[in-house]
C-alpha cells in the first residue's frame, strides 16, 4: 500500500501563492492538517508505516514527522522537491498577472502542454520525468513486489503526488493541502482513495 499526502497550508499561504523551490515552513494550520491526516490513517485502519519517503523541503519533512512520528526515520528523495515556478516563485496567480503580464497569457493559454516552461524555471517534461525518476528509486529502494504487505508514506507536494498517481494508475486527483491518496498494488497499481479531506473538516 503507498499513502501519499500533501503537506498541509504554510507561513506563507500555499493555499494561493505558488511556492515550488520556495523553502517555508508549516503555519498553526498546517500542523493542525498534519496531526488531522495520523489520526485519519489511523482511523482508516492503516498498518505501520515501513518506509516514510519525502521532498527535501520543510514544509514536506515537518508533515512527515508529525504524520508518522518524530522517531519515524525519513527517506529524502531530492526528484520530489517542488517544480521549479521561476519567475513566479511566492506569488499569487494575480500578482503574477500584474507583474509579468505576457508571461502570464503565456501560462494561462499553455500550462498544461508539455514544453510549457516556467520562466526562469522548470518545464513540465523536465518536471515530469525527474518524479517518475524519483518514483522508481522510491520503489527500488522500497521493493513492494517482494514485501506485498508492506505500507509505505509519501509526503510531498500537489505537483509531485498528481505525477505519481498518474505514472502509476492513470488517474490524476486534484490533491488539495492535506489530503490523502491511497493505491495498492494488485497485479498493477490502483486507486483505493483519491482526495480524501474529511479528515480536515473544521480545521
Amino acid at each position: 500500500m503507498l499513502i501519499l499526502v500533501r503537506h498541509g497550508e504554510t507561513e506563507g499561504e500555499s493555499s494561493i501563492r505558488y511556492h515550488g523551490r520556495t523553502d517555508v515552513r508549516l503555519s498553526d494550520l498546517g500542523r493542525a492538517q498534519m496531526h488531522a491526516v495520523r489520526a485519519a490513517l489511523l482511523e482508516l485502519g492503516s498498518p505501520q508505516l515501513h518506509w516514510v519517503f519525502t521532498s527535501p523541503l520543510v514544509r514536506a519533512t515537518e508533515g512527515a514527522q508529525l504524520i508518522a512520528g518524530q522517531s519515524a526515520e525519513l527517506c529524502v528523495l531530492e526528484e520530489f522537491v517542488e517544480v521549479h515556478f521561476g519567475l513566479f516563485e511566492g506569488l499569487t496567480a494575480e500578482e503574477i498577472r500584474e507583474r509579468y503580464p505576457e508571461h502570464y497569457q503565456h501560462w494561462t493559454t499553455d500550462r498544461l502542454a508539455p514544453g510549457y516552461a516556467y520562466p526562469d524555471g522548470e518545464s513540465r517534461l523536465a518536471f515530469a520525468q525527474r518524479v517518475i525518476r524519483g518514483t522508481g528509486k522510491m520503489l527500488s529502494r522500497w521493493q513492494p513486489r517482494s514485501h506485498v504487505a508492506s505500507t509505505a508514506l509519501v509526503v510531498a507536494h500537489r505537483g509531485v503526488i498528481r505525477t505519481m498517481v498518474n505514472h502509476l494508475t492513470g488517474n490524476q486527483p486534484s490533491v488539495e493541502l492535506g489530503s490523502i491518496q491511497v493505491i495498492e498494488l494488485d497485479g498493477g497499481w490502483r486507486p483505493t482513495m483519491l482526495d480524501h479531506i474529511g479528515h480536515l473538516e473544521g480545521l
